[in-house]
């Protein structure tokens, strides 16, 4: 089957995901980490691509970017020289991201705000950290040292363009949300059949009308943290609106 074509953005702002293959970890030490933002940084300034924001986790990489040259051929200055890097560094060979990269387009200003609040809060919402002003690994604190008046690495104004001060910036960076932006989980997808007899064998979801409203929120949280399934697909397996699915995981 032929690979489906990739949507262009009109507006030629992309969030991209790049992910281990096999889900392998592509960072294993704070080193590895400090090699790819030399890598993303020297690709930008040779692609001349702007960068509003990224997010490294062990086996995945967030960024939102504008480009300016074809966007593969960014991804591919990116990739290729830190698989480089690492594969000599741990005696490897091959391939170490997934060969086709996740992207989807970004064409409203809302919509760019809220891929930057969701890449920002992606360590938060993976239980690593509780607030993304202490992740080192992702463009917060970029955000931050430019309202204080240092020089970063990075294309801040687009951004900072909607809030008047630091308060407002960091309000709605740290506002609990149920944003799905290009999801990612590692969990295999199941269909709605199978999530719910998988959640049958273990939650009583059958009276999950009839328990009270703590109750089910934190039944509903702990559902969505294990199988990382969509609000669209709980609401469906647990006949429930999406509203209140996404009120009862703002709560984690």
């Amino acid at each position: 089957m032929a690979r489906q074509r990739r949507e262009r953005s009109k507006s030629g702002i992309y969030h991209i995901m790049l992910r281990g293959i096999d889900k392998r970890n592509i960072f294993l030490d704070d080193e590895d980490r400090e090699k790819f933002l030399y890598t993303l940084l020297k690709a930008k300034q040779s692609g001349g691509f702007s960068l509003y924001a990224y997010c490294l986790m062990d086996n995945h990489v967030h960024l939102l970017i504008k480009e300016n040259e074809e966007i593969g051929n960014s991804i591919k200055r990116i990739t290729v020289s830190y698989v480089q890097w690492h594969n000599n560094k741990y005696g490897r060979s091959g391939h170490l991201f997934e060969n086709r990269y996740k992207s989807e387009v970004v064409e409203s200003e809302n919509y760019l705000l809220k891929v930057a609040r969701y890449i920002h809060q992606n360590p938060v919402k993976a239980d690593i950290i509780k607030s993304p002003s202490v992740y080192v690994w992702s463009s917060y604190n970029k955000y931050i040292d430019k309202y204080y008046g240092d020089n970063v690495q990075l294309d801040t104004d687009n951004i900072l363009n909607y809030f008047n001060n630091i308060e407002k910036f960091e309000e709605y960076m740290m506002k609990p949300n149920a944003d799905e932006c290009l999801e990612y989980y590692n969990k295999t997808k199941l269909t709605d059949n199978e999530l719910k007899d998988q959640l049958e064998a273990k939650y009583d979801i059958k009276d999950i009308n009839n328990i009270s409203k703590s109750n089910r929120d934190r039944m509903i949280l702990q559902i969505r943290k294990e199988t990382g399934a969509s609000i669209r697909q709980l609401s469906r397996v647990l006949g429930l609106g999406r509203g209140i699915i996404e009120n009862a995981t703002k709560i984690g």
